[in-house]
């Protein structure tokens, strides 16, 4: 598989949790109970799967080399891409912070759970269009046979070091476990 092809597949399971994100803060706005561990894990996935694995590709390699080819990284499709990146962080900071708040029973602190679940979802999807529609065919159209090559050598690599080998296939298993109990 070619690594924009990649990027693209491994945006499916981001996507998902998207959906899981959002269905959990409706749950906790109807005033569900909290669950520590189904934040914990959703923590975990955007942490490790979309941040360590999925955006370490995206900036240490795929950014690097559109810069190599002329693209400004600190403005532009990239810029952007990058400032939405830091955004997301921050909703999870948010919700890591709040969730022993929320575990304790604390109004405010599931309603900033809630809102920064929706927010980060709702950023993630418009994020991932732009990547999809905008930025990827920027890149197959500036990157070389040969770049690509490279960038699919970067990102074994990556997979092994960032999260390990076939550590992949168990978040995606996550995410469609953690869909099917939120309905």
């Amino acid at each position: 598989m070619d690594p924009i092809t990649t990027l693209m597949d491994e945006h499916v399971a981001i996507l998902s949790m998207c959906d899981a994100a959002a269905r959990e803060a409706a749950r906790l706005r109807a005033g569900g109970a909290f669950d520590a561990a189904r934040i914990d894990g959703m923590l975990d996935f955007i942490r490790s799967f979309a941040d360590r694995f999925h955006h370490l590709k995206e900036e240490d390699l795929l950014f690097a080399r559109m810069a190599e080819r002329g693209f400004p990284v600190d403005s532009g499709p990239i810029g952007v891409m990058r400032h939405e990146h830091e955004v997301g962080r921050g909703h999870v900071r948010a919700i890591a912070e709040a969730a022993p708040r929320a575990a304790a029973g604390q109004a405010s602190g599931v309603k900033t759970v809630a809102d920064n679940l929706v927010g980060w979802a709702d950023l993630l999807r418009a994020h991932i269009y732009k990547e999809d529609n905008v930025l990827y065919p920027m890149a197959r159209r500036a990157l070389t046979a040969a770049d690509l090559d490279d960038l699919e050598s970067g990102f074994a690599r990556v997979e092994g070091e960032a999260i390990g080998e076939g550590v992949a296939e168990r978040y995606r298993a996550f995410v469609r476990d953690l869909l099917r109990q939120l309905g």
